[in-house]
């Protein structure tokens, strides 16, 4: 396993123990980066208008489309240590 494997790893686990819950906008950065890194870009089809938090999610992650795994799980790892 990579280094930035396991700090990726360190960094999920450390997400669920978090002191304050984060904002919408940020837990949604947190969810498309996770999903970015684990797995690649977003080829799901979009939810409709009456799917608003499943549309929402599939924006953020769709926000990260072309960005490399290891990119995704860094750019993660830096989030969640500056709310730790």
């Amino acid at each position: 396993m990579s280094d930035l494997k396991a700090r990726f790893d360190a960094a999920v686990a450390n997400s669920k123990k978090l002191a304050e819950r984060p904002d919408n906008s940020t837990l949604l950065k947190i969810y498309g980066l996770y999903k970015q890194a684990t797995a690649g870009d977003n080829s799901e089809k979009k939810p409709g208008f009456g799917d608003m938090v499943g549309r929402a999610k599939w924006d953020a992650w769709n926000g990260f489309k072309g960005t490399s795994a290891d990119d995704a799980m860094q750019q993660y790892i830096d989030l969640i240590e500056s709310l730790s």
